[in-house]
């Protein structure tokens, strides 16, 4: 169903623009905190690392989901199952890291990843 492709898109959407949030301006914040929390160097730069790593592949993720939804909106066959597992992926972390922190900021991994379940749904 196409609609399931607008899903699909407004989730992938969603994960690129977290992917520039995540990288721009959550290092600001959080590298400032650990820089002023006395942070080594070293560490700091290695949690900056995987930071801006996981950014990176939260932006390759939005992309590989947009391209396959615009394809499904093209009547394209591609399978569901890796915007599923995305999507799945999503939706559990955030679950998991708001049930240990309580923090509601985590319904940003929640929300786009019920999407993607959503879109992948029956197919």
């Amino acid at each position: 169903m196409r609609w399931r492709a607008f899903v699909g898109i407004l989730g992938g959407i969603m994960l690129v623009l977290s992917a520039a949030a995540h990288s721009l301006l959550g290092w600001k914040g959080l590298g400032a905190q650990l820089a002023a929390a006395g942070t080594p160097p070293d560490l700091l730069q290695s949690v900056r690392v995987g930071w801006h790593f996981g950014g990176a592949c939260m932006l390759a993720f939005g992309v590989v989901t947009l391209a396959l939804c615009v394809r499904w909106l093209r009547g394209g066959r591609d399978p569901g199952w890796p915007v599923l597992a995305l999507g799945a992926t999503h939706f559990l972390f955030g679950a998991w890291a708001f049930a240990v922190t309580g923090n509601p900021f985590f319904t940003v991994f929640l929300v786009p990843g019920a999407l993607l379940v959503v879109a992948t749904a029956g197919r």
